[in-house]
């Protein structure tokens, strides 16, 4: 699908832990990384008819640098990347595949990732080829310092399998919290492939014995525990795909984590989804095994079916961005239960490392609509209870629930010495509406009130707040708290409008009428206010008492999505004349102060422009950044529309947004509503 390679490339991609990146055009050009730039690394080697080549990976440090072999392509799919690698007389593709099915959490859950390694002859000649790969045991350390300890675990698949393993020697599970910061606990495996025979070995000195002498030591190292920084151990196994002339071969590696938990929820360790039943680490690799075949079909369907719905709803630059997005938002969330109900909880990676923040569920969100409601509940869930707790003291919703990977509090805008809450630091107006819109969208698609019944008078509660103080926001900051705190924010009035709006259609919903009727005529009466307040003439201004000013007035889809019709069709037609006299090279800046941008406001703000052409000249700028920009990274959501570098954030899960052109207002239109209309 996709062939962009500005970004990094996903590799292996399941939460914030377990994350493995390439941040080069070619797999073998540099160490892979973990999303936050530590190396993570993996190596590949092949061996054809006695010479080797370096596939994947590289160590900087190694005495003996074997040659690449040329890769010839590279495609980001939305489940799989694949790379594509050609000699004179053999062709090598290189499949990675994280199987996350929205429609199937049990496999969604799983952290487990197949690297799928295929060969076929092209010159009409038999060769014999052989494949390494290794992983490294940086994958379980946050520093390089800390002791690693390895082990083989046993596996019933109807053969003396083994899959071999590494972890810490400290295990302190859910020990720290923080944003740069990597996994210390668990243990991370890697399982040779099921239908070929193969060799493995665990140790520091595995790759130069490979490298030299294109073999495995006889025996796994026995210097456990030892540091990572002093050579990380690697996890390597080796296997032979000979292939005959016109023939081809291919055999999967499992490479998997067991974090065995995952996330502390107001004091209490949970662990994640996929243990709930009470797996373990053998009951993940044996499922994993078991269905391999049938997952790697299913992704390859599921790539394929949402390629053709992007490429038919923006045209072929929107269908490389989403595919580049896809599995970041997702890889940036946890999922785990509690008391049978489904939790979803984000972390806001290179922001500040926030959980379960509000105003990142709020872009999130377009990709679980469009595939998977339940997991939008899932992000709200928390945020309910916890604003109905006695350490949460406002008449507003909440901002996040903690500090990665311990949801126990908001700690945006708090003390940490006192545990005081600063009010100028809160998001009273952004808070609510982000709630609200989400709550209404969610109903509006399952046409079933019952999540937002059970939430009532919370809801009801921060509807109020916005009626009172929505329309023209006071001095405070927005999800785009990086441009500071704004009075009469115009952007943010219209969250309000849409999230009343929104409210007044769940009110329709659970069939109180007279209640919708309120809601919605003074959302229509804010609106009528809000195109004379907020009018600059060709255009409508950053916020009311700021004259020759403009920003992307992204909120505005609910207009749209929610066929309200609050709003003139002359102010979208404005707004989209604005936006492309304003696009640069790589896209349409936030507002008129900078020249920064958002990346999902960006994709939201195309879907107010009605001609098809004009929202592919804004996907075009997009893809321009996608391939031009300087930073190797995970796709940043912040970045300069003129010299296209990363301002902040990388692998946010923000970029689900991007997905909003998959919905339409017909998602939306419970037969409820259609009838009352």
């Amino acid at each position: 699908m996709s062939t962009v390679t500005g970004p990094a490339v996903p590799l292996i991609t399941h939460h914030p832990y377990f994350s493995v990146w390439s941040p080069t055009d070619e797999l073998h050009e540099g160490e892979t990384i973990h999303w936050t730039g530590a190396s993570h690394g993996l190596l590949g080697i092949v061996s054809i008819d006695g010479r080797r080549y370096r596939f994947a990976g590289r160590t900087p440090s190694a005495e003996v640098e074997l040659p690449t072999i040329p890769q010839r392509d590279l495609e980001v799919r939305p489940t799989t990347t694949a790379y594509v690698f050609e000699t004179d007389c053999v062709e090598l593709v290189v499949e990675f595949t994280s199987p996350l099915l929205l429609d199937d959490l049990d496999v969604l859950a799983r952290p487990a990732s197949y690297v799928t390694v295929s060969v076929r002859s092209i010159d009409a000649h038999k060769h014999e080829v052989d494949v390494y790969f290794d992983v490294t045991a940086e994958l379980c350390v946050d520093t390089p310092d800390q002791s690693v300890t390895w082990s083989r675990t046993p596996l019933s698949t109807g053969s003396a399998m083994e899959a071999m393993r590494v972890g810490t020697v400290e295990q302190d599970v859910l020990g720290h919290v923080g944003d740069d910061v990597r996994i210390d606990w668990g243990y991370c495996y890697l399982v040779p492939p099921t239908t070929v025979e193969s060799t493995t070995a665990i140790g520091e000195d595995v790759r130069t014995r490979f490298r030299t002498a294109g073999e495995l030591p006889d025996e796994d190292a026995s210097d456990d525990p030892r540091p990572v920084g002093e050579g990380p151990p690697v996890l390597a196994c080796t296997f032979a795909l000979d292939v005959d002339p016109g023939d081809d071969r291919s055999a999967t590696l499992t490479l998997a984590y067991d974090e065995r938990q995952a996330i502390e929820y107001f004091g209490e360790a949970l662990e994640p989804y996929w243990r709930r039943h009470g797996d373990g680490a053998t009951e993940l690799l044996e499922r994993a095994l078991e269905q391999r075949k049938v997952l790697l079909e299913r992704c390859a369907a599921f790539d394929e079916r949402l390629e053709r719905e992007c490429l038919a709803r923006g045209g072929a630059d929107f269908a490389e961005l989403a595919a580049l997005a896809y599995r970041q938002s997702i890889a940036a969330h946890a999922l785990v239960e509690y008391e049978e109900d489904v939790l979803f909880l984000s972390k806001e990676c290179f922001s500040n490392g926030c959980i379960a923040t509000v105003d990142v569920t709020y872009p999130s969100a377009p990709l679980y609509y469009r595939f998977e409601p339940e997991l939008v509940k899932g992000m709200l869930r928390p945020v309910f209870r916890y604003a109905a707790s006695d350490d949460w003291p406002y008449a507003f919703a909440p901002h996040d629930l903690g500090t990665y990977p311990k949801a126990n509090g908001q700690v945006y805008g708090r003390d940490s010495d006192t545990g005081e809450f600063d009010r100028a630091g809160q998001m009273p107006i952004e808070e609510c509406g982000n709630v609200l819109l989400v709550t209404t969208a969610v109903c509006l698609l399952e046409d079933d009130p019952s999540f937002a019944k059970t939430h009532w008078d919370r809801l009801t509660e921060w509807v109020e707040y916005l009626v009172e103080h929505g329309y023209d926001p006071g001095e405070q900051l927005c999800t785009d708290d990086f441009t500071g705190h704004l009075s009469h924010n115009a952007n943010l009035s219209l969250k309000a409008i849409f999230a009343i709006a929104g409210f007044g259609l769940l009110c329709r919903l659970v069939g109180n009428d007279a209640e919708a009727e309120t809601y919605l005529d003074t959302a229509q009466r804010m609106a009528a206010e809000w195109e004379r307040d907020a009018d600059d003439g060709d255009h409508y201004r950053l916020a009311f008492d700021r004259p020759d000013t403009w920003s992307l007035k992204y909120n505005l889809v609910w207009d749209r999505l929610f066929d309200l019709d609050l709003f003139d069709e002359s102010v979208r037609e404005a707004e989209r004349r604005q936006y492309l006299t304003q696009l640069n090279d790589y896209g349409v800046p936030l507002d008129s102060r900078e020249s920064y941008t958002k990346l999902d406001w960006e994709v939201w703000a195309a879907m107010l422009v009605p001609e098809e052409s004009d929202a592919e000249s804004l996907f075009r700028a997009i893809r321009r950044f996608l391939e031009e920009t300087p930073d190797r990274v995970p796709l940043t959501d912040w970045y300069d529309t003129r010299t296209a570098e990363q301002q902040n954030f990388q692998h946010r899960s923000v970029v689900g947004g991007v997905f909003l052109p998959l919905l339409d207002s017909a998602d939306f239109s419970p037969d409820v509503v259609a009838d009352d209309a």
